[in-house]
């Protein structure tokens, strides 16, 4: 079973080797996580991902190889044996949930019950104690309450007592090696350019060296030059989490491009509309973020700003103090937002979503306001308007 976990990981493109799943193996042996999924995730994400940058490649193979096991009987093959997993389980438990389960007949009693309970029940059900389905206090199902139960159809269970669940997702960083799916996006981006020789001469100028040797009667004359590359600096904001999560693939191919493209680019995420702060990480974004005014000081107003995001959310997320959904901020966004258009010589707001989406009105009428109507769909040629936008 591991073995298939481990080529799924590297079918992700999570550069694990074989001495790191030897590694996973030999601290399974030892223990180090038992009887426990949450604990298996993290102890197998720290033998095989050596790169945070991977550990949303983790994260996706992870989750479909785990909801690829079919059927209870494969699971249960890679299981431990069951004394030391009811011993395991005794530890959490009070008596009366384990009189509970007692009742059942145990763990091998609720898993026969449990398969013979699919096969036999032909329709939806809610409440009560028997049937699969959601409320009700049977140990299979969803929302109802069993202090041992399987978790069918919910992603986050009320009492967390679930004995498999198989998700656990939170905001994650952008990955900026992915192969571009839309070519056309890195072509598009290249409408904004300003090339400029600067730093070292370590370019061999071969016109010049032809002209120099000639003139310099057959001798060899080499001229170089400082590489040639596009000057123009772009900072890029991206939304990340909520609504944003069915379009987080489109945005990686475009900042895999932005970050090929641009030799001065720096990037930042924020959620829903920018406040007071912003952050690089999406896991440690509570307690490592950035100030904004930290910066509209720092980078100068020829920098060109992006700002990637559906823009939509309660209006009041936008207008009031407070209306963070995330924490209290003192200021409006509206506020920090026309702080950074005054700042900022070109700033435009690249949206997801179709345009036929848009309208005039809520939170995407505020924000194509704020832009001042700089809003542009993203999709190729929506790219290339904005390009040339920030290239006036």
């Amino acid at each position: 079973m591991l073995i298939d976990f481990f080529l799924e990981v590297r079918r992700a493109r999570v550069p694990a080797s074989l001495r790191e799943f030897l590694d996973l193996l030999e601290a399974l042996q030892k223990r180090l996580a038992f009887a426990d999924m949450e604990e298996f995730y993290y102890l197998s994400r720290l033998c095989l991902v050596k790169d945070e940058r991977h550990f949303d490649k983790f994260d996706r193979a992870f989750q479909a190889y785990f909801e690829g096991i079919e059927n209870l009987d494969d699971l249960l093959e890679a299981l431990i044996p069951d004394d030391w997993l009811r011993a395991e389980f005794e530890k959490h438990l009070s008596e009366e949930e384990k009189a509970k389960i007692d009742s059942l007949g145990g763990l091998e009693e609720l898993i026969e019950t449990f398969k013979k309970r699919m096969e036999e029940q032909e329709e939806r059900h809610a409440g009560g104690n028997k049937w699969i389905g959601t409320g009700g206090t049977s140990p299979f199902g969803a929302n109802g309450y069993n202090p041992e139960g399987f978790r069918i159809g919910q992603k986050k269970g009320r009492h967390g007592r679930a004995v498999k669940v198989w998700e656990k997702r939170e905001f994650k960083d952008l990955d900026d090696s992915v192969t571009l799916g839309i070519r056309n996006i890195k072509v598009a981006l290249r409408r904004l350019r300003k090339f400029a020789r600067q730093g070292a001469a370590d370019q061999l100028d071969m016109d010049d060296t032809i002209r120099s040797t000639a003139r310099n009667a057959g001798y060899l004359d080499l001229k170089m030059v400082p590489e040639r590359h596009n000057a123009v600096k772009v900072l890029i904001f991206f939304d990340v989490g909520g609504s944003m999560d069915p379009h987080v693939r489109v945005c990686e191919e475009l900042f895999s491009a932005a970050r090929l493209e641009f030799k001065h680019m720096e990037y930042f995420y924020f959620h829903n509309f920018i406040y007071e702060s912003v952050w690089k990480n999406n896991i440690r974004r509570m307690n490592e973020t950035t100030s904004t005014w930290d910066i509209l000081h720092k980078y100068t107003p020829d920098y060109k700003v992006i700002f990637v995001g559906d823009a939509t959310m309660a209006p009041y997320e936008i207008s009031h103090p407070g209306g963070s959904i995330e924490h209290w901020n003192e200021e409006a966004g509206a506020t920090w937002f026309q702080r950074i258009t005054e700042h900022f010589r070109k700033v435009v707001w690249i949206n997801p979503l179709p345009e036929s989406y848009w309208g005039s009105g809520g939170s995407l009428g505020m924000t194509r306001q704020l832009v001042n109507d700089h809003m542009y769909p993203l999709t190729v040629e929506g790219l290339e308007s904005a390009m040339k936008q920030l290239s006036k």
